[in-house]
């Protein structure tokens, strides 16, 4: 028998048909399940239904919910998923030169704030790079990259997200073009975050562009990772107003923190299941 104070997560879609909530809740109720929390959206658009269920057993057995779930997900055509939120969730991060995603994402994960495991670093810069930050006993994988090595460096990854049987890759701010197979392989579970200039802004010096342009407003995004470069499903954005007193390097101050809070939201919303892919698309289920 399950623990009340353990939380499981059903998370659903399906052609949209009358019927699908009723079945689902009798179905939880049946099993003993005490509903907690349950969000639902109709694309009218996709015709696709999406349903977000968090719940407890007041007497009740997991194992007999699945089958139940099993035949509901027939009748209806649907894709499902039914886990316990103690089931921390593996993850590796990829970074380059800049550090401050991967310190933060640090902090709040020692801090208990984005319950995870993390079971490793992969960077194309040494160690070195990061001497500001406690990396613990994290492993720490310095694979190099250049044009000639780029495929031998992507089956380095690769091995080590299978051998450690990764969960979620986050790149915080890696900034290396992922290739179209490993992008493929990683489909609905690699997260990216970048500023939100583009493809306004291409290449090097951004902020400086922007500044340079005048803008008002910048930002961040923080999405799943595709073949199509930086054009995946969004999964979060923020802004934030600057001024013409705003020195290029008071932008780029200003873009770590946005860059930073978006892409923990991200994290945090995909680590509670909250994250569903809508196509090119996503609903994202927030608390």
């Amino acid at each position: 028998m399950a623990n009340e104070t353990e939380h499981f997560v059903l998370t659903l879609s399906c052609p949209n048909k009358p019927g699908i909530v009723a079945s689902v809740a009798t179905t939880l109720f049946e099993c003993g399940a005490d509903i907690l929390e349950a969000q639902q959206y109709d694309d009218e658009e996709t015709k696709i239904f999406f349903a977000r269920i968090e719940f407890c057993f007041v007497g009740g057995f997991i194992d007999s919910l699945r089958p139940k779930i099993e035949t509901i997900a027939n009748q209806f055509g649907m894709d499902w998923n039914v886990r316990s939120l103690s089931e921390r969730r593996r993850i590796l991060i990829l970074a380059s030169q800049s550090d401050h995603c991967i310190a933060d994402l640090l902090y709040r994960w020692r801090t208990g704030e984005l319950a995870m495991d993390v079971v490793g670093i992969v960077s194309n810069h040494s160690r070195e790079t990061y001497k500001n930050i406690d990396f613990g006993d994290i492993r720490f994988d310095h694979l190099p990259v250049s044009n000639d090595r780029r495929q031998q460096q992507e089956a380095q990854i690769w091995k080590i997200i299978e051998e450690r049987r990764v969960d979620l890759v986050i790149l915080a701010r890696y900034m290396q073009i992922l290739s179209d197979d490993l992008s493929a392989k990683l489909s609905g579970r690699c997260i990216n975050i970048h500023h939100s200039f583009l493809p306004g802004f291409r290449g090097a010096k951004p902020y400086h562009q922007a500044h340079a342009r005048g803008v008002k407003l910048i930002g961040a995004t923080a999405h799943f990772v595709t073949a199509e470069l930086d054009e995946g499903p969004i999964i979060e954005q923020d802004v934030e107003r600057v001024g013409h007193q705003d020195t290029p390097r008071a932008m780029i101050q200003k873009g770590r923190d946005i860059e930073r809070r978006v892409l923990s939201r991200a994290v945090a919303w995909y680590l509670e299941d909250r994250i569903l892919l809508n196509k090119n698309k996503t609903v994202v289920f927030r608390d």
